[in-house]
């Protein structure tokens, strides 16, 4: 079994991996990080992947994501699956969710600070994700732990002042 991290790049993806490496390192388990990348600018402008304007190379998004994974977990295996179509968040879920699948999680580790609410996005990667049964889901809401003591060997991931601690 793995903890799994769907990796967008985003600062709640990098605190979800991080607390993979955390659960990982004290269960001894591996971790995988998975990203889907479609190959349209317009999804990448809406990740904050590139500048309005800015070119997209698809390649160079990938290494640098690669990079991203391997500065925060060097042990980490990172899997990426390439799309050319542009489809509805919907059908980018199923294919992270099939990416998710693959690695057999004993949990997934999602960034995201909607999924569970009352009122969620139909539209939410995390929503198709945590519906799944076969696997736990931990939520990461807050870059910090707000409630936990900052672990010494990943402090460098977390704000000395985290205004969102409660």
């Amino acid at each position: 079994m793995t903890f799994v991290v769907p990796f967008d790049g985003s600062e709640l993806a990098e605190a979800a991996l991080v607390r993979a490496v955390e659960f990982a390192t004290v269960l001894e388990e591996d971790v995988t990080a998975v990203t889907v990348v479609p190959e349209r600018k317009r999804y990448a402008r809406e990740k904050g992947w590139i500048e309005d304007g800015e070119q997209f190379d698809v390649e160079s998004l990938v290494e640098t994501l690669r990079d991203q994974v391997e500065t925060i977990a060097p042990s980490a295996t990172f899997e990426y699956e390439r799309i050319r179509e542009f489809p509805p968040e919907a059908e980018i879920a199923d294919h992270i969710e099939r990416l998710v699948l693959e690695c057999d999680p004993s949990i997934v580790f999602l960034g995201s600070d909607n999924v569970g609410r009352v009122v969620t996005p139909l539209t939410s990667v995390g929503v198709h994700l945590a519906a799944e049964e076969s696997y736990d889901v931990f939520v990461v809401r807050h870059r910090a732990p707000p409630k936990i003591d900052v672990l010494e060997a990943h402090a460098e991931f977390y704000p000395e002042d985290d205004s969102t601690s409660g």
